[in-house]
């Protein structure tokens, strides 16, 4: 699946939420679309990358921002507003 596969609802609260904070966070979510066979799998994928990412450590962070190390707590603030995000789609379909 690809992240154009998206409803307009799940697209604005999942990829441009990330990409409002930085794109190396929407590219982790995009990345994950393709491991994805439709909308609903992608949430709940989304879901378990963003409780995975807020475990990470400095190190892991910086790799996954290519180095350049995003502050963490804005990191945090950025996952905590898409998984209420996702909370919200949930909650409205």
């Amino acid at each position: 699946m690809d992240t154009d596969d998206l409803s307009d609802k799940t697209y604005n609260a999942i990829m441009r939420e990330a990409e409002n904070f930085n794109h190396d966070l929407t590219l982790q979510f995009g990345l994950l679309s393709y491991q994805c066979k439709n909308e609903d799998e992608f949430i709940s994928k989304s879901e378990k990358l963003i409780r995975k990412i807020l475990k990470y450590d400095e190190e892991e962070i910086e790799e996954m921002f290519f180095g350049n190390l995003p502050s963490t707590e804005e990191l945090h603030i950025a996952l905590k507003i898409i998984k209420e995000n996702i909370k919200k789609l949930k909650t409205n379909s």
